[in-house]
C-alpha cells in the first residue's frame, strides 16, 4: 500500500494567513485614505507620518491617494486568497482547480509587484522625504511578507515560468513607479507663453541646493517674483541653475515670459514686495538666504551651501 505523502503544514495555512495580512493592510490603508482626504492627519509617535501623508509621492497624478491604491491591492488579495475555499473541490472540481492555479498566479504578480513598489516608495521616504513613517514601513513588511507566503505557500511545478514572470513584473513595476514620480522631482510646470526673459542665472547648483529645492518642491513652496525683480534674480542666483527649474516659481507679471499673473493676483493681499515666499500657509517677503529658507521651511539636509551671496 502506497502512503499518500501529507501536505506540508504551510501549505494548508498560507492562504489563511496571506487573507489575515491583507486584512490588516485593508485597515490601514482605509485609515490612511480616509485622513489624507479629511483631516491630512494621522496618529503617530513622530511628525515622519504626517510629512509623507502630505508629501507629493502620497499621491498620484496629484489627485488619487496612494494609500487608496494600496487598499484596492490588499483588497484584491483578500479575495484571491479566500476564493477557492467558496468552491466545493467535490461537486465542482473544474471550477475550483482553475481558481486554485489561478489565484496563485495572480498573488504572484500582486504581491511580486507590491514589494518593488513599496522598495521604491522606502527609498523616497530616506532618501527624499528624510522622514520615518511607521505606516509606511509596516505596509512594506505586509508587502514582503506576502510575497513570501505565496511563493512557499504552494508547490510551484515550472519554476522557470515563475522567474520569467517575476523578470516581467519587476520590469513593469519599476519602469512604473519611476514614471509615476519623475515629475516630483522634474523642473517645475511651466505654460510656455511668450514674454520677457528675466536674466539669465549663472550660477551652479550644489548638492545642498539642489535638496533644498526638492524639499520646497515636496512641501508645496511657492515662490512669486517677476521678470525686473533684481532680488528676485538675486534668489534664483543662490539657488543656481539647476536648482532655481525645481523651484515652483510664479511670474507675476503679466508681460513676463511664462507669467502665472492670474495665479499671483489671487493671493495678491499677501504679496507686499518680490520676491515673496508661501510655505506651509505662511507669506515671507525678500531674498532669503538658504539657510533661513531651510529653517523656515523644516528642512533637515545638508546645508553645505555654495551660493551664500
Amino acid at each position: 500500500m502506497i502512503r499518500r505523502r501529507s501536505t506540508p503544514w504551510i501549505h494548508r495555512w498560507s492562504r489563511t494567513a496571506i487573507a489575515a495580512i491583507a486584512a490588516i493592510g485593508i485597515l490601514e490603508t482605509a485609515y490612511l485614505t480616509i485622513a489624507k482626504l479629511t483631516t491630512g492627519s494621522v496618529i503617530c509617535p513622530t511628525s515622519g507620518c504626517d510629512k509623507v501623508l502630505n508629501s507629493p509621492y502620497a499621491t498620484l497624478f496629484g489627485v488619487l491617494p496612494l494609500s487608496l491604491l494600496g487598499f484596492l491591492a490588499y483588497l484584491t488579495i483578500a479575495i484571491l486568497a479566500l476564493a477557492p475555499r467558496y468552491v466545493n473541490p467535490d461537486t465542482n472540481k473544474g471550477l475550483h482547480s482553475k481558481l486554485e492555479n489561478g489565484t496563485w498566479q495572480a498573488l504572484f504578480i500582486i504581491t511580486a509587484a507590491m514589494v518593488i513598489f513599496s522598495s521604491y516608495l522606502m527609498y523616497l521616504m530616506a532618501v527624499e522625504i528624510q522622514e520615518l513613517c511607521i505606516y509606511c514601513v509596516s505596509s512594506a513588511v505586509f508587502s514582503l511578507s506576502l510575497f513570501v507566503l505565496v511563493l512557499v505557500g504552494r508547490e510551484w511545478e515550472d519554476i522557470g515560468q515563475l522567474v520569467f514572470t517575476g523578470i516581467l513584473v519587476v520590469t513593469v513595476s519599476s519602469i512604473g513607479a519611476l514614471g509615476l514620480y519623475n515629475s516630483v522631482n522634474s523642473p517645475a510646470p511651466t505654460v510656455n507663453t511668450p514674454g520677457i526673459s528675466p536674466p539669465a542665472v549663472t550660477t551652479t547648483s550644489g548638492r545642498a541646493e539642489l535638496a533644498l529645492a526638492r524639499h520646497l518642491r515636496q512641501i508645496g513652496a511657492k515662490e512669486y517674483g517677476a521678470y525686473w525683480c533684481p532680488h528676485c534674480h538675486d534668489q534664483k542666483m543662490l539657488f543656481g541653475k539647476e536648482a532655481a527649474k525645481i523651484i515652483d516659481y510664479f511670474e507675476c507679471d503679466p508681460k513676463g515670459q511664462n507669467s502665472r499673473a492670474e495665479k499671483c493676483q489671487a493671493v495678491a493681499s499677501n504679496i507686499k514686495g518680490f520676491p515673496t515666499w508661501e510655505i506651509q500657509g505662511q507669506f515671507y517677503s525678500g531674498t532669503k538666504t538658504l539657510e533661513q529658507l531651510a529653517e523656515i521651511s523644516g528642512y533637515t539636509g545638508p546645508r553645505n551651501f555654495q551660493n551664500r551671496g
